[in-house]
């Protein structure tokens, strides 16, 4: 029995660092840019640029590489994933429609099923030894 504890440590530390690390990618960036452009025919768009997004997803693949490549699969999805949730319900709570639930179940489905996916891919390539 106290073997089996010992073996759930690693994949536990592996969640909490990669949850933080996920919440720190957010902030560095998204958290900073919170306005939305007002286009000349009354339009709005943002807060977050293309480029914002695309750099926290690219700067978040080494950190799921990593941990699924060394069997952390656990970490890699429930910490990223309950990062970027948490990340984005504190970013988003203070909307006055109350939609953003709506955004922040999407962040959660949408960043468990890409981890989840590219977590297996990475442990199956890895296991094959390729």
């Amino acid at each position: 029995m106290r073997q089996q504890i010992l073996k759930l440590v690693p994949q536990l530390l592996a969640i909490l660092v990669l949850a933080a690390l996920a919440l720190a990618v957010w902030a560095a960036w998204l958290g900073w840019d919170q306005h939305r452009d007002v286009h000349p025919d009354g339009s709005t768009t943002g807060p977050y640029e293309a480029w914002q997004v695309i750099g926290l997803v690219l700067t978040l693949l080494p950190l799921v590489y990593w941990a699924a490549s060394r069997r952390f699969i656990a970490g890699a999805v429930l910490g990223i994933t309950g990062g970027l949730t948490a990340a984005a319900y504190y970013d988003w709570s203070d909307d006055s429609s109350g939609l953003f639930m709506v955004g922040v179940g999407m962040v959660m489905v949408g960043s468990l099923v890409v981890t989840a996916v590219i977590s297996a891919v990475i442990a199956s390539v890895k296991r094959d030894g390729r």
